[in-house]
């Protein structure tokens, strides 16, 4: 559904470049000797000599096309060569083509915001270069202009095919009285010329463009002049551009919309759009369509350039035509099999090289069925939330699959009687995000209930670096103070330090020691026990600690100290008080720390791990129960205590 978005200015300058004849490109610098020759990238399927992927301009000239297959081609074209596009699990394998396309995307967006819209076409937003460009150096003092700029296209001057169009160009490019405008589309066109020569410089690739105030436009412009051709649209150029377009070759007209337009309307041109009001158009085929159609009749397009460089999908998929296609379970599962391994591969290496992690995966599916009249019926597309590894990937496809075959068929119908079909399978992995700095597994909020929830040990642990790579791997064994999770293909591991509470009981216990043998000058000294000789050996280190602990704002027991005795008992009762001081801070940083609903966790996730890790999880995410803590005047013995005997009689009497 397209979507009527305002125009933010009619002063952008938007570009976009695509790659001449790519795939052929490609080959041709992979193979020099196929320079200069007419050359055509075919299929693997070797039935008729394959399909052609892609035409070189040489063979063009020729009479070949796209829609021939190699046999054909040879016929119209005996000294073309056939290059076979590369296979991998039985199918065309177009990484080559992939990178090829993104060391051009390195290349244009060094000069503006870049939107990577396919393997070999490129949007970018050259607003911002374009304006300090003019501002820096006026068009009109510029002395030497690039002869690839001179050859730009403006749409709107007459030019007579000739060595003076160079010459009406640069009076274009170098107008005192330009409209403001235009002088940003001139230096828009400078800076794509310059960007053209670079990526020919250090690729050997050659690009053609399109520059103008809106990417509608500038797609448009980019295949009237090819190869390695530029061509710029200027305000006063849209309307004669537009208006002699078909219907059908605007953007999101060439399906059901546009076959609407031209038999409920009659419209077969962009401009017989323009005797439609958008009041009319929003009647017919509501406000936001009405309002998109009204405004690109009239070259109004506010879509903006999204600063991608990376795809925002990856898939993989084949074709079965004719007595090729499946009609198995068990050979449609063997070719998702391929497909999700691929997919497996591309998903771990976009985390890898650029931390960024797929939430949906999606089946697609073309059949048909033999033996129904409903035969038109399209496969519904299923999606689900992607689990990352190969194996979970193909069980998940698997099932969607299952899922859309039952709902294509009906549910009276049994998969396996046959009767169907399928010509086309793929999945594919969307909702790309990059993986937020900072972020780490969900087993931190694990780890840390399990380690206070245990007793407290002296401890050197630090806390682990945050690991890059966040996918989800199997569980290992390991130190205690780290967990590991399975969610895909692999490992981060996560640890804590609890330390520090347990120095600090350490710093608490040598202040309580030192407190007492500073005042064994003062009064007897009973014989010590064995835990208050532990305290003394603790002196030496008193001052440092103490010191430590007072920077951290830790309370003193010295005033419990101050009107108490220290004499053993009262050494335990200081440290009993200490300590459940102490415990009840550790809990509330707990409780601020590691607090979690428990509905928002994603069960299938724990049922997926081992029993007896299950049997741990399910552990640690049951509510924590309340310590039951005595009253005071609770207890048997302050039942048959003296003072409540005689309070008892005294309310008897």
């Amino acid at each position: 559904m397209p979507v009527a978005r305002p125009e933010t200015s009619d002063s952008r300058i938007i570009a976009h470049v695509d790659m001449d004849c790519f795939y052929v490109q490609v080959e041709q610098r992979k193979q020099p000797q196929l320079r200069g020759q007419p050359t055509a990238v075919v299929q693997y399927n070797s039935w008729k000599g394959g399909g052609l992927i892609a035409v070189g301009y040489e063979a063009r000239k020729d009479g070949v096309k796209r829609s021939m297959r190699g046999d054909e081609a040879k016929k119209v074209c005996p000294q073309i060569q056939l290059v076979q596009v590369p296979v991998a699990r039985g199918k065309a394998d177009l990484s080559i083509y992939r990178n090829a396309g993104s060391e051009v995307v390195s290349i244009l967006a060094r000069k503006g915001r870049c939107e990577r819209a396919s393997i070999d076409e490129v949007y970018l937003d050259l607003t911002d270069a374009a304006e300090a460009m003019l501002k820096e150096t006026p068009l009109e003092s510029l002395e030497s202009i690039d002869e690839e700029v001179l050859k730009s296209h403006v749409l709107g001057l007459s030019l007579n095919g000739n060595d003076d169009d160079k010459e009406i160009v640069r009076e274009w490019l170098t107008r005192r009285d330009a409209d403001h405008r235009d002088k940003l589309l001139a230096c828009g066109a400078i800076i794509v010329a310059e960007l053209r020569l670079q990526v020919l410089r250090e690729t050997e690739f050659t690009c053609s463009a399109g520059v103008a105030h809106n990417k509608m436009l500038a797609k448009l412009a980019t295949g009237m002049n090819k190869p390695a051709q530029q061509t710029i649209v200027t305000l006063a150029s849209v309307k004669g551009l537009l208006e002699p377009l078909p219907i059908k070759k605007m953007k999101q007209l060439g399906g059901k919309l546009g076959s609407s337009l031209q038999t409920d309307l009659g419209v077969n041109t962009v401009g017989d759009l323009l005797q439609f009001s958008e009041e009319k158009l929003q009647h017919l085929y509501g406000a936001n369509t009405g309002t998109w159609l009204w405004n690109i009749a009239r070259g109004i397009s506010g879509d903006e350039v999204e600063g991608r460089l990376l795809s925002k999908s990856h898939g993989s998929g084949k074709t079965f035509p004719g007595m090729q296609a499946l009609k198995t379970l068990a050979a449609v599962e063997k070719w998702l099999k391929e497909l999700c391994e691929e997919l497996s591969e591309r998903l771990q290496f976009d985390l890898e090289t650029n931390k960024r992690v797929a939430h949906t995966l999606t089946l697609h599916a073309n059949a048909y069925k033999s033996t129904d009249t409903d035969s038109h019926k399209k496969f519904p597309s299923k999606s689900c939330p992607l689990r990352y590894g190969a194996g979970k990937i193909l069980e998940d496809s698997v099932n969607l699959f299952q899922a859309g075959l039952r709902e294509f068929l009906g549910s009276y119908t049994n998969p396996a009687d046959g009767g169907w079909g399928i010509t086309g399978l793929s999945v594919s992995a969307s909702k790309i995000v990059a993986i937020p700095s900072g972020t780490s597994s969900i087993t931190r909020y694990f780890h840390g209930r399990d380690r206070f929830s245990a007793s407290s040990e002296p401890s050197d642990e630090k806390l682990a670096p945050e690991v890059d790579n966040l996918s989800p791997s199997s569980w290992t064994e390991g130190h205690s103070a780290s967990h590991q999770i399975e969610c895909g293909g692999e490992q981060t591991q996560i640890t804590h330090d609890t330390s520090s509470f347990d120095k600090y009981e350490t710093a608490c216990k040598d202040e309580a020691a030192e407190i007492c043998l500073t005042s064994k000058h003062h009064e007897p000294q009973p014989r010590l026990s064995e835990k208050e000789r532990n305290f003394n050996d603790g002196k030496r280190s008193y001052e440092q600690k103490r010191k430590a602990t007072k920077e951290k704002g830790t309370s003193s027991i010295l005033r419990f100290l101050q009107t108490n005795s220290c004499s053993s008992s009262g050494v335990q009762e200081a440290l009993d008080m200490e300590r459940e001081s102490l415990t009840k801070s550790q809990n509330k940083r707990r409780a601020n720390t590691w607090r979690y609903n428990v509905d928002e966790i994603d069960q299938s996730v724990v049922e997926e791990l081992p029993p007896e890790i299950q049997a741990e999880v399910r552990t640690w995410l049951r509510p924590q129960k309340q310590a039951n803590t005595v009253k005071r005047g609770s207890s048997i013995a302050h039942y048959f205590s003296l003072n409540r005997i005689e309070q008892t009689n005294l309310k008897k009497s």
